[in-house]
């Protein structure tokens, strides 16, 4: 009997009250599931930015507290500079290496996810078999803000729309938060996705 895997693809910056609602709803959908936090690396490093923060190891660390050893959180969805290969999507050979990568080690059947129409479009071209869920009311950007905000003083807010074990990761990395909170946002929207312009 063939067992199917549900690959998640997302940024998970921080992790999300909707995040764990989604990765419980791809539980009850599939044999196992497999996260695949965005990753961009240039060299030996990862980049990271007011966008994108916490790099891959805290955000593991986040999905761990929560699920522990019931997903797998894997590397597999790492963009490397310079990011302008992967450019024009569909006709880039950078872009398909990269199907590639996200597909290594999965040898059952599987399905992506996404909430986004429009990137299930994407998904559907480069034939990664996407199912497309409706959007969720918390998004990680707005958590986000709301940590930078209580890192300049307001009120703790944002703990409430993040699980309760991932708060206390976050709580230990709070460093990663300070550096970022007043720090200009060096990403550029490239066909409708986000890249650092470090590494572009």
């Amino acid at each position: 009997m063939q067992l199917t895997t549900a690959l998640y693809l997302a940024h998970l910056n921080p992790i999300t009250i909707s995040h764990v609602e989604i990765i419980r709803e791809l539980q009850d959908m599939a044999d196992s599931v497999n996260i695949m936090p965005v990753i961009f690396m240039k060299g030996d490093e990862e980049i990271n930015s007011r966008s994108f923060p916490f790099g891959f190891d805290i955000r593991k660390k986040m999905l761990e507290s929560v699920f522990g050893d019931m997903v797998t959180v894997s590397r597999n969805y790492t963009f490397y500079a310079p990011f302008s290969k992967y450019m024009p999507p569909l006709l880039s050979p950078g872009s398909w290496r990269l199907r590639k990568q996200i597909l290594w080690g999965i040898d059952d059947d599987y399905f992506t996810y996404t909430g986004d129409r429009a990137e299930g479009y994407m998904l559907k071209l480069y034939r990664l078999r996407p199912r497309v869920g409706s959007r969720k009311d918390i998004s990680a950007s707005f958590v986000r803000e709301m940590l930078y905000d209580a890192a300049k003083g307001a009120a703790p807010s944002w703990k409430k729309y993040v699980p309760g074990a991932a708060v206390d990761v976050v709580v230990k990395h709070w460093d990663v938060v300070t550096k970022f909170a007043d720090a200009e946002d060096h990403t550029t929207r490239v066909a409708g996705m986000k890249f650092p312009k470090q590494g572009w």
